[in-house]
C-alpha cells in the first residue's frame, strides 16, 4: 500500500535531512542561550576538552553513532540530547511537509515554531528558564507573518491570540500572587503563550492552553503518585505549552471543528 507518491517521499526525506541540520544548530542554542553566549562564535567544540569539532564529527546523528557517544579527543561522553534533538527536528520538519505540502504560510509557521518549541522545551526542562530572546522576537515575528499576503491567520486574529493568551496567563499570575502569595504563572510562560497566540490565532491559542494544562496536570499527578515530586515542587510548564502548540499547529482546526460539532449535537 502506497501512502505517498515518490516525489512527496523524496521531498519529505529532504525536509528530514534539513531538519537534522537545524537540530544540530538548536543544540548550540540550547547550551549557549541560557549562558548569554554567542550562538555563532566560537565554533562547535567539545564541552569537556574544548577541542574544535572537525566537520566529520559534526554530522547530525551519524557522528554521534560513529563516535559511539564520545569525544574523539578526550573520550568524554556526549549527551544523548544532541542526537535526540536532531532526530526530533528532522521528524517534525518531515511531518510538517507531509501535513502542509506547499501551503506556504502554514509550512513557514511550522518551520518557525518547531525549532522554537524544541529549544524552549529542553531549556525549560533542564533549568526552568524560557529565554526572552526566543519569545519576545517570536511575538513580533508572529504578527509580522500574519501581514504577509495569503496568510491563513489574519493580523487581527494574531493580535487577538497574542493578547488573549498573554492576558489570561498574566491574570492567573496576578490572582495567584494576591490570593496565595506566590506566582501561579512565570513571566516566561506568559510571553511564550503570547508568542504562540500571535502565530496560531486566538482559537488555537485556547486549544494550546487546554492541551498544556491537561498534560501538566496529568504528568504532575503521575509524578506525585510515583513519589518523584511533591505537591510544592514546580513542574516546567513550557514543554507542555510547546506540545500543545504543535498539536494545535498540525491538527488544531480539525480538533476545534470536531468539538463544535460535538457541542451542537448535544
Amino acid at each position: 500500500m502506497q501512502f505517498f507518491s515518490q516525489p512527496t517521499a523524496i521531498l519529505a526525506a529532504v525536509f528530514f535531512l534539513f531538519g537534522t541540520c537545524i537540530g544540530s544548530f538548536l543544540n548550540v542554542c540550547i547550551f549557549r542561550l541560557p549562558r548569554h553566549e554567542s550562538i555563532i562564535f566560537p565554533a562547535s567544540h567539545c564541552l569537556s576538552c574544548g577541542t574544535k569539532l572537525k566537520p566529520i564529527d559534526n554530522v547530525p546523528i551519524i557522528s554521534f553513532l560513529l563516535l559511539r557517544g564520545r569525544c574523539r579527543s578526550c573520550q568524554a561522553k556526549i549527551s544523548w540530547q544532541y542526537p535526540l534533538v536532531e532526530l526530533a527536528t528532522g521528524i517534525l520538519f518531515s511531518l510538517a511537509f507531509i501535513r502542509f505540502g506547499w501551503q506556504w504560510h502554514r509550512l513557514l509557521v511550522a518551520l518557525i515554531l518547531i525549532p522554537a518549541s524544541l529549544v524552549v522545551s529542553v531549556i525549560d526542562f533542564r533549568i526552568q528558564i524560557i529565554p526572552n530572546v526566543i519569545s519576545l522576537p517570536g511575538i513580533v515575528l508572529g504578527l509580522a507573518v500574519s501581514l504577509l499576503p495569503g496568510s491563513s491567520v489574519t493580523f487581527w486574529n494574531a493580535l487577538s491570540g497574542m493578547m488573549l493568551g498573554g492576558g489570561l496567563f498574566y491574570l492567573v499570575a496576578v490572582v495567584s500572587a494576591a490570593l496565595l502569595g506566590k506566582e501561579g504563572m512565570g513571566g516566561g510562560d506568559i510571553k511564550l503563550i503570547a508568542m504562540f497566540g500571535a502565530f496560531l490565532g486566538w482559537q488555537r491559542c485556547l486549544l494550546t492552553i487546554f492541551i498544556g494544562v491537561f498534560l501538566g496536570s496529568a504528568i504532575g499527578i503521575i509524578l506525585i503518585l510515583l513519589g518523584r515530586k511533591d505537591r510544592k515542587d514546580p513542574i516546567p510548564f513550557g514543554p507542555m505549552l510547546c506540545i500543545g502548540a504543535l498539536v494545535s499547529l498540525f491538527y488544531g482546526q480539525e480538533l476545534i471543528r470536531q468539538y463544535l460539532q460535538f457541542t451542537i449535537n448535544i
